[in-house]
């Protein structure tokens, strides 16, 4: 094992399966350590594992609910307690809720909030400063096409909060020019991960949806990757995404919301549900 002072440490959240372990796979590959944080203990301790025997690098696993209270702290805490600082940082956990806002009860918001907009700001927030003193670090802030485009019935938060991971990042990329840190918003468009199985929408997306218009999580972390090398503010997966998010800058709003009503009459009116 290599001197862990001598390296480079990235921490991902939402690093237990999807977007976020193939981050973890792209960093280490890149010859970084690798802090894995996320619920499920046993995935993350396995790709730790997996990485370890694959690239030589220290990771290790750190099981937390971003959506509890202090869960950033005793993030974080653990890894000071391992002698190491935050050199990388990937926010990546997240999930959909489906069901109209009205209908959705509180907690199950107030949760999402919590580990897709506050969390991540708040690990942004703790982990900058010291980036900014020692002359380098990396943020790499996974957001969305969906934060790219209108609102959408049945993503009351999901859409709003990606296009606030957008410009957040946009301005942390400017506050943090020239100081060694590079910040990247990450928007894949539709990818091969369990988030539409967890939400239970895969089947009905890929009804109305052609295959050439899904990634696989492999080549959006790649691309992620060297957008936040290339230290450029976001990063849309994908040339057909490239295109819908143009279109989606071009087209009236009345227009770009007719055609998400459109769109999500075809999924079955889900958002009523």
């Amino acid at each position: 094992m290599p001197d862990p002072t001598s390296r480079r440490l990235c921490l991902v959240t939402g690093a237990s399966a999807g977007i976020g372990a193939e981050l973890a796979r792209v960093f280490a590959a890149h010859g970084w350590d690798l802090a894995l944080t996320a619920r499920r203990e046993d995935r993350l301790r396995n790709l730790a594992e997996e990485l370890e025997a694959a690239h030589g690098c220290e990771a290790f696993a750190i099981p937390a609910d971003l959506s509890e209270a202090g869960a950033c702290d005793a993030i974080l805490a653990a890894i000071e307690g391992r002698g190491r600082v935050v050199a990388g940082l990937v926010n990546n956990a997240g999930y959909g809720l489906t069901g109209a806002f009205a209908r959705t009860p509180w907690p199950d918001e107030a949760a999402m909030l919590q580990v897709m907009l506050t969390a991540v700001v708040e690990m942004s927030h703790r982990v900058l400063p010291g980036m900014m003193q020692r002359g380098y670090g990396r943020i790499l802030n996974v957001a969305s096409l969906a934060g790219m485009m209108p609102g959408s019935p049945g993503e009351t938060l999901y859409t709003p909060i990606k296009a606030f991971l957008v410009r957040f990042s946009q301005t942390l990329h400017l506050e943090a020019l020239d100081t060694g840190v590079h910040v990247t918003a990450l928007c894949p468009g539709f990818t091969f991960t369990e988030f539409h199985d967890v939400n239970k929408s895969r089947a009905k997306l890929e009804k109305i949806t052609p295959r050439w218009m899904w990634q696989d999580a492999a080549v959006v972390a790649r691309e992620g990757y060297a957008a936040l090398e290339a230290n450029r503010p976001v990063c849309i997966t994908g040339a057909p995404n490239r295109a819908i998010a143009t279109l989606s800058r071009l087209l009236p709003e009345d227009l770009g919301l007719s055609l998400a009503a459109w769109a999500h009459r075809r999924m079955g009116r889900r958002w009523q549900g």
